[in-house]
């Protein structure tokens, strides 16, 4: 059985792009970088709301992205290698390697994906995450040491959820956080 994981970019103030909808902000270091190739490479399927999957698709899978350093070239790699479920009303089709779900169905993929499925399912996207929400077993942060101001919250509004901190590290360099929190249900 999979765990569905909500994992985002998040500055100090809960934000996940900044009030121009940029998600400039957070460009990770080669450090944090690696670790999110870490990660991608024990995710069993990403699943993206429509924006987020239009701003990694052309940035991922542009063959400029063979040409960065190691540390971009194997994100866009693993990218590539893992399967892509889109969840929108407004698309029509979506690139080779990926596959869309009216966002209507979202629920119920998720719950099939996640007993069919073995790993991590990375849900990446607020608007998503916030129509999964009962489904969501573990939320990750990378905490970022800037303040927006305003922007796209990372954590639903209306929605009481009780969490246990399961796991924590420090980018020394940038002075990143990530967290990881499981659902108490």
């Amino acid at each position: 059985m999979a765990i569905l994981t909500y994992n985002m970019h998040v500055s100090l103030d809960g934000f996940i792009e900044d009030s121009a909808g940029s998600l400039d902000f957070s460009m990770p270091d080669d450090e944090t970088h690696s670790f999110s190739n870490r990660q991608t490479e024990a995710t069993a399927a990403f699943l993206f709301g429509r924006r987020l999957y239009e701003a990694m698709e052309d940035y991922w899978t542009d063959p400029l992205r063979a040409e960065g350093d190691d540390v971009e070239v194997e994100f866009a790699r693993l990218y590539v290698d893992t399967p892509r479920i889109v969840f929108s009303d407004t698309l029509d089709s979506v690139a080779d390697g990926c596959r869309l779900v009216r966002s209507a169905d979202a629920v119920a993929e998720v719950q099939r994906l996640k007993r069919e499925t073995e790993g991590t399912l990375a849900v990446g996207g607020a608007a998503l995450a916030e129509s999964l929400v009962d489904e969501i077993d573990q939320f990750e942060v990378i905490l970022l040491p800037t303040i927006l101001g305003g922007g796209k919250p990372y954590f639903p509004a209306g929605h009481h959820l009780d969490l246990t901190l399961a796991e924590q590290k420090v980018f020394a360099a940038s002075g990143w956080l990530y967290l990881r929190y499981s659902v108490s249900r």
